[in-house]
């Protein structure tokens, strides 16, 4: 079932799916894991270059080399924008910290006050893909085995996939979107209540 707002459809898992990052079990292996960087839009390329003198201090040797020779944000095999990565693995702009927890190095500057910019807004919404096609934006929930203690955190929480998602939405598409959105999901769980 898709879920219609403005100029989006929504998966219902959106709704229905608890999450809730675990970071002392996954240890932040989504930066790590995978066969390309993240997905950058393309108004964000210029952000990230200019970040990158606050965040490089942080940034692995190796990370610095990639930058060097192909640049913070490099095109995939489909011809979109994703951030660059070391070896086949973790995105440019990893950093660990004393646990060898991974982290993001654009996120720690940002949370330390030296730049005004968080981080790409498709790591923002993860576990939430954003696909755009003409007219219309379609939001997909992800799966990825990696995450898999985010889904028994959330649920031992009650936290679902959009509450905790809140701020990286409001971030893309607005507050009165989200409100919408949340309008939505009490109308579903108050549907659900009735035909148990």
């Amino acid at each position: 079932m898709m879920i219609q707002i403005n100029n989006t459809l929504l998966v219902r898992e959106i709704i229905d799916e608890f999450f809730l990052c675990d970071l002392s079990v996954c240890k932040g292996i989504c930066c790590v894991e995978g066969d390309a960087g993240a997905p950058v839009e393309y108004d964000e390329i210029a952000r990230l270059e200019a970040i990158l003198a606050e965040v490089e201090h942080d940034l692995s040797s190796e990370a610095k080399k990639v930058i060097d020779q192909q640049g913070a944000v490099c095109l995939d095999s489909d011809g979109e924008y994703v951030t660059s990565i070391v070896k086949g693995k973790d995105c440019v702009f990893t950093c660990y910290d004393e646990k060898g927890y991974c982290r993001c190095a654009i996120e720690k500057a940002y949370r330390e006050g030296k730049i005004d910019f968080q981080k790409p807004i498709s790591c923002h919404l993860y576990p939430i893909r954003v696909v755009n096609y003409n007219g219309f934006q379609a939001l997909n929930y992800h799966y990825w085995h990696v995450c898999h203690a985010a889904k028994i955190l959330g649920k031992k929480e009650g936290v679902k996939v959009y509450q905790f998602l809140k701020e990286p939405l409001i971030r893309k598409f607005g507050n009165e979107w989200y409100e919408s959105l949340c309008q939505i999901a009490k109308e579903i769980d108050a549907n659900s209540e009735k035909s148990s």
